[in-house]
């Protein structure tokens, strides 16, 4: 007699389905996180900038830059605040407004988010916290 030495078709297909079944259930759990990622990147860049424009603020005795561009030419050959202004993760210049309109003291830095329009409940602000 012969030995059975292979796999039958149903356990190839069956093998298949498993993995399928897998890769499905990995799929949908990463599905939506990228859109979290960019969230929390955007928080992280508007925190390097108030960190910037605070440090600006005090080589200026408590003046806030008239606008981010200032933050990477410093005066008298300082090394610049930030090397370069980045784009928030959808493409869009972070806002930058002095007086602010949130924070009327200082200053507001945030994103306009997904869809670019300020104002709209999808801007990644620094004021609002999650909780």
């Amino acid at each position: 007699m012969y030995a059975n030495k292979g796999f039958t078709l149903i356990e190839l297909i069956l093998v298949t389905v498993i993995i399928g079944i897998l890769a499905g259930m990995v799929a949908l759990n990463f599905a939506g996180r990228t859109e979290e990622a960019r969230i929390k990147a955007a928080k992280g860049d508007i925190h390097t900038l108030q960190t910037a424009i605070d440090l600006y603020a005090l080589d200026h005795n408590d003046k806030f830059p008239k606008q981010l561009s200032e933050l990477m030419n410093p005066p008298s050959g300082r090394k610049p605040y930030v090397k370069e202004l980045k784009k928030d993760p959808w493409s869009n210049d972070y806002v930058y407004v002095s007086p602010g309109k949130h924070y009327q003291d200082s200053y507001d830095v945030f994103s306009k988010g997904p869809d670019g329009q300020e104002g709209t409940e999808d801007d990644v602000v620094p004021w609002e916290t999650e909780e």
